[in-house]
């Protein structure tokens, strides 16, 4: 309930009560049962207010009936998500994942915005143009569905083919996820200077941000930031967010950042790690990344692709990138060569194959630095110099 009132006020709305129940299974009716319903609508009464949120997700029915009752606005947290995702969106292609996700949410309930028409019985002929205006509707957004689908293919072939340009030049993606609110930005700006905005609110970034990195071994990569993960993350969203999440897939690594100082950091990092599998990220290599460290006083976890940062002090950040390092290295041969000038099959296949970290012309061959990948090595390394001998 917590989450769900801070989900509220970074919708712009302003919390003034709350109201729990148990019961076995949902009223199928209203959801929560007559007698919730009368008391939620006296409540609603003396604090004058104008929208009642759910935490669970209601059906179409249960919404137009519960908004009758109650004679207020009732969102459910799709919706409560989805209106916040609305407002976060700025690039083209958010505000294109957002729409999408709204058109398939607001379809079923198309419904209950007609529901006017449905109490003037007793006139011949009020009910089919309600009825012909309501299929008007869906006609239409089931076109907008279409078309957004479409442009959204459209990006994922963009994306394609730049991931394909970034395997081409040999340079690894590191993408950061997390639940909402662990302070991904705050790590990307303290290990990239991005300068993203980054506030103490949930979804502040929506729209993914990727800056290049340089690693204590001079290698470089992109890291790449992505939308918080949340628990009940809608449907409609993980759908039309596909093409940026997609990108998880094919990330070399994840640093799934974590806020420690969060009492329920167990149950959220179930969450991410459960979205990862979904997303069929799972065999990524991945570091826990325990951020916000300065504020915690328990027992740090320890394990062999963990590590504890702060993004605020930046305690921690260079372990955090070697361990990045190590990684990708693995298996790697970090090396100086020595190619002769009459084997420009090999300067290509380093360019092609290897992340070139530095080239100079000596008078008799070309010097390489570069790591390379074990598959390639074996054609590569009788040219290479003594262990320690540094480029010219």
């Amino acid at each position: 309930m917590d989450e769900l009132a801070a989900l509220v006020e970074t919708a712009g709305g302003e919390v003034v009560g709350r109201l729990l129940q148990n019961r076995p299974t949902p009223d199928p009716r209203s959801f929560i049962g007559d007698g919730k319903v009368q008391e939620l609508k006296h409540m609603i009464e003396v604090n004058g207010c104008d929208l009642a949120v759910f935490d669970n997700e209601l059906s179409p029915s249960q919404m137009r009936v519960l908004q009758e009752d109650l004679g207020v606005k009732v969102l459910d947290r799709s919706g409560l998500i989805l209106d916040i995702f609305a407002q976060r969106a700025q690039t083209s292609e958010g505000r294109l994942q957002v729409e999408l996700a709204q058109y398939k949410y607001l379809l079923p309930r198309l419904l209950g915005m007609w529901t006017h028409l449905e109490r003037q019985e007793g006139a011949i002929g009020t009910r089919g143009p309600g009825e012909t205006q309501l299929e008007s509707d869906r006609r239409h957004i089931r076109r907008k569905i279409q078309k957004l689908e479409e442009e959204l293919e459209a990006v994922r072939k963009v994306r394609s083919t730049q991931r394909r340009q970034r395997e081409k030049n040999a340079i690894p993606v590191v993408a950061l996820v997390g639940y909402t609110n662990a302070g991904k930005s705050s790590l990307l700006n303290a290990l990239t200077d991005a300068g993203i905005p980054a506030n103490n609110r949930l979804f502040d970034t929506l729209d993914t941000t990727t800056r290049h990195l340089r690693l204590p071994d001079t290698q470089e990569v992109l890291l790449s930031d992505t939308v918080g993960f949340i628990r009940h993350l809608p449907t409609q969203l993980v759908e039309a967010f596909k093409a940026t999440l997609e990108e998880l897939k094919y990330a070399d690594i994840l640093l799934h950042v974590i806020d420690i100082s969060n009492p329920d950091w167990m149950s959220q990092a179930e969450v991410v790690d459960n979205l990862i599998r979904e997303l069929g990220a799972e065999h990524t290599p991945c570091i826990r990344v325990f951020n916000k460290c300065d504020r915690y006083l328990g027992i740090l976890p320890r394990g062999e692709r963990t590590v504890c940062v702060s993004a605020r002090t930046g305690e921690g950040l260079p372990e955090l990138m070697a361990l990045v390092s190590e990684i990708l290295n693995k298996g790697k041969h970090h090396a100086v060569l020595r190619i002769p000038y009459q084997r420009g099959d090999l300067i290509d296949l380093l360019q092609r194959e290897a992340a070139v970290l530095n080239m100079e012309y000596a008078e008799d061959c070309t010097v390489v630095e570069a790591v390379v990948k074990p598959e390639i090595w074996g054609r590569v390394k009788d040219f290479a110099a003594p262990a320690g001998e540094d480029t010219p």
